[in-house]
């Protein structure tokens, strides 16, 4: 084993850790700190693969800007942040199907690649990501940048506060 595949195995630990810590933590704040560590450890992850700009984008538009968002509507709209008691259900029903799906999964990726070593293709350049993301793909990231404005003015009008009205 090389050293970069133990990175690798130590940061999916860490990512997998921090995901499980996501959905199983009662407290809405801490599971979106939680998300920074899963989401920081799969940019970790990319570095190692050599995918430096995936790894940059990772972090500067999942961690940089949705998890900010999340946590900016969460004070915007004045959601309880601390452990809710109403909201406590059975946990082995999704453990359950996670484990389940995660199971699958594995057997799947088994099953298709047999332990056999892939050859990887020729590494890419940012020139052509770019040229590829900007010609192709430059309609979806216009509806997503609507989308988040969306959510943001959503979150404002939400707690504006209108005299005379009960809340």
């Amino acid at each position: 084993m090389t050293a970069a595949d133990l990175l690798m195995i130590a940061l999916g630990a860490v990512a997998v850790g921090a995901g499980v810590l996501v959905v199983s933590t009662r407290h809405l704040v801490r599971a979106g700190l939680y998300l920074v560590v899963c989401l920081g450890a799969v940019a970790g992850l990319y570095l190692v693969l050599t995918a430096e700009l995936v790894a940059w984008v990772q972090l500067l538009i999942y961690v940089g800007a949705v998890v900010v968002l999340l946590l900016f509507a969460v004070m915007l709209t004045r959601a309880p942040i601390g452990a809710a008691d109403d909201l406590d259900r059975p946990g082995w029903p999704a453990a359950l199907i996670g484990g389940g799906s995660g199971l699958g999964l594995a057997a799947l990726l088994v099953d298709a690649f047999r332990w056999s070593i892939v050859d990887l293709p020729a590494p890419g350049t940012a020139e052509r990501l770019g040229t590829e993301l900007f010609q192709s793909w430059v309609l979806p990231f216009e509806v997503l940048s609507v989308l988040l404005l969306s959510a943001l003015v959503g979150a404002i009008a939400i707690s504006v506060r209108i005299p005379g009205r009960r809340q």
